[in-house]
């Protein structure tokens, strides 16, 4: 696929209408990291910067899957789900960059897109990696955060937008979904690598052992879905602000907090989770390792600029779901 990027000139309406006739636009820089949406810092001629969203298939690396209607994790990309989660965590307390515009009528561009608060480009990870004392507040902060959204509860699971409109599938239970999805995963995966084709059997049974010892649970929190501390920027007054929402659902709190346990690692605990199902940890917990490993498969057979840390991440994660596997 060609990819055609925003340029300086696609973007000069959009300046003049949001900022005044009299501003313009001093450079258009698209920022790395993303796979599903493009995202640009806008530096305007006074110096004063805003960051855009924007939502179009030249953006997204991702090759197409089927969505699951009742697994609020698949397509999990839009405005839409963009500005309902924006407004949750918003309700919840929870600081994000703040939404200046949302336009989903091509008024400036052929696709959607949103101009936000430029908090800065620190992330909570580096912070962690350059200097851990002065992680500690944002992080503790982080913390409280997490703790609002995971005991704000809905009787219904799903993408916001759904249970907020009624059409949230409640056809199988949670832990169903998430071990439906590990072997979905697992299938895809095994016909890649001859090494996991060859273990299918015994990682489908362990999937399947773990799932057994789940219990059926009837209330749900507001989870981020993939909250690594690389989605979390610190802003210059050491507020953690978080970034890439769209996943936002109602959902176990022990789908986050098995992402959490394995992106934060030594930092985790000073997250203070709150209290979880151990039975439904451990289902989780390896039904990530199986999405991470076929997850950046399919995306390393696109044109993703960062192939090969894709593949070693996919390599990590094939050593790890076979030794979890042999010891049972």
């Amino acid at each position: 696929m060609t990819r055609a990027f925003l340029q300086p000139d696609d973007v000069r309406d959009l300046v003049a209408h949001q900022f005044g006739a009299d501003r313009k636009l001093a450079a258009l820089d698209r920022l790395t990291g993303g796979s599903k949406k493009g995202v640009y810092r806008l530096q305007l001629d006074d110096q004063t910067t805003v960051i855009l969203y924007l939502w179009a298939a030249g953006e997204n690396y991702w090759p197409p899957s089927p969505t699951v209607p009742d697994d609020p994790f698949t397509d999990a990309s839009g405005a839409e789900l963009f500005a309902v989660n924006h407004a949750a965590l918003a309700a919840a307390g929870v600081r994000t960059p703040r939404l200046l515009m949302l336009d989903r009528d091509g008024g400036y561009l052929d696709a959607d897109i949103a101009l936000v608060e430029d908090v800065g480009t620190r992330t909570l990870e580096a912070l962690l990696e350059g200097d851990p004392a002065a992680a500690a507040t944002p992080l503790s902060t982080l913390g409280e955060a997490l703790r609002r959204m995971h005991t704000t509860l809905s009787p219904q699971y799903g993408k916001l937008a759904a249970v907020a409109r009624g059409e949230a599938p409640q056809t199988r239970r949670t832990e169903d979904i998430i071990a439906d999805r590990a072997l979905g995963h697992l299938a895809a995966a095994a016909a890649r690598d001859t090494r996991l084709s060859a273990a299918h059997d015994q990682i489908a049974d362990h999937v399947r052992h773990l799932h057994g010892a789940v219990t059926a649970r009837h209330a749900y929190g507001l989870v981020h879905g993939e909250l690594g501390p690389d989605h979390v920027l610190v802003t210059p007054t050491g507020e953690p602000a978080m970034i890439d929402i769209e996943g936002l659902a109602y959902f176990d709190v022990e789908w986050e907090h098995a992402w959490l346990q394995m992106r934060f690692g030594d930092a985790y605990p000073a997250l203070r989770p709150v209290d979880l199902d151990p039975h439904r940890l451990d289902l989780y917990r390896y039904a990530q390792v199986l999405s991470l490993i076929d997850g950046p498969l399919r995306i390393a057979d696109t044109d993703f600029p960062n192939r090969q840390w894709m593949l070693d991440l996919a390599e990590w994660n094939i050593t790890k779901a076979l030794r979890i596997s042999r010891s049972g």
